[in-house]
């Protein structure tokens, strides 16, 4: 993977919750039969879909692929113990992470082409077995890189990645790690304070395949801290995967960015040198992220600097 980067811009796949959305699956939907008589409310729990509707996952995956994506996420954003406790399914947490990775394994495998939670109380461990449980599902699963993305709380990261190196010592395999934060607002920040500098020097111990930023802003507004990190951390490859631009509910798509504004926006940061893998998250479509590919067409990848020196691609 690392070989690809340093040749090409890889295009990541856009959004999966709002891709599903589209759907407009009611509460029977999204039960199935196996969950008919389920006690609790379970409409807007994506992560079940991948038990009860996989036709629905694999459709949003092979139409990412179809777009020309290089690389697509597991459904598995809320598929921890912590946030299935609110369903009362977190007996289901393993099941649903190995049937969302043999999902994306699959589509990928079939296309050929070379992943806000309330607020809960729970402890820095709690997190790190929860985390480590889903990553053991995830690489059964067959995933071919772990990421930890829309971090909003470097804490909560710190635990997945704790997770992620114990999983690693314990299994003897290691697998690329790719950290994506979020910059919720015109302050530059994450929500737990920290500017995207600081963040970086958080997490930059695990040498991650790649970092960068994703969801909260559309393109136009994340570039300046794209451009932080991408100075800040000169050795690492740098992702970026913003939403549609910001959400407007008067409008059809329920974002304001057409597949022609976010790709044209991406097409200015490769052109600045700043990306090695563009994508999309919250709002864009299958229809995005062909536009995206289409954009990126003979543009170089972001060169890394190592010791001070540019560093060649293979």
């Amino acid at each position: 993977m690392a070989d690809l980067l340093a040749k090409r811009i890889v295009l990541f796949d856009g959004a999966m919750g709002t891709m599903i959305q589209r759907f407009k699956l009611s509460e029977e939907q999204y039960r199935g039969a196996r969950f008919k008589d389920f006690h609790r409310d379970v409409k807007g729990n994506n992560e079940l879909l991948s038990l009860t509707r996989p036709d629905i996952i694999a459709d949003v995956h092979a139409g990412y692929l179809a777009a020309g994506a290089d690389m697509i996420e597991t459904n598995t954003f809320g598929a921890i113990s912590v946030a299935q406790d609110d369903y009362d399914m977190a007996n289901l947490v393993y099941e649903m992470n190995l049937a969302s990775a043999k999902l994306a394994r699959a589509a990928a495998d079939q296309c050929g082409t070379p992943e806000h939670p309330s607020a809960r109380n729970v402890t820095f461990e709690q997190l790190h077995q929860a985390y480590f449980e889903q990553i053991g599902a995830l690489v059964e699963g067959g995933v071919d890189a772990l990421l930890v993305e829309t971090i909003f709380d470097t804490l909560n990261a710190k635990a997945a990645l704790f997770a992620i190196e114990a999983f690693f010592e314990s299994s003897g395999e290691r697998l690329p790690v790719i950290i994506s934060g979020t910059v919720t607002d015109a302050s530059g920040r994450i929500l737990s304070g920290q500017t995207v500098t600081a963040f970086w020097a958080s997490v930059r111990h695990v040498a991650p395949l790649a970092v960068g930023l994703n969801c909260a802003l559309g393109a136009a507004l994340m570039r300046p801290y794209i451009q932080e990190l991408a100075k800040a951390a000169p050795e690492t490859y740098i992702i970026c995967y913003p939403n549609a631009g910001l959400p407007n509910p008067m409008s059809d798509t329920g974002f304001d960015e057409t597949p022609e504004v976010t790709s044209r926006l991406l097409q200015a940061f490769a052109q600045e040198g700043l990306v090695n893998i563009v994508g999309g998250c919250c709002g864009t479509t299958h229809a995005h992220i062909a536009a995206i590919g289409e954009a990126m067409r003979g543009q170089s990848p972001r060169q890394l600097r190592r010791n001070g020196f540019y560093a060649e691609a293979a």
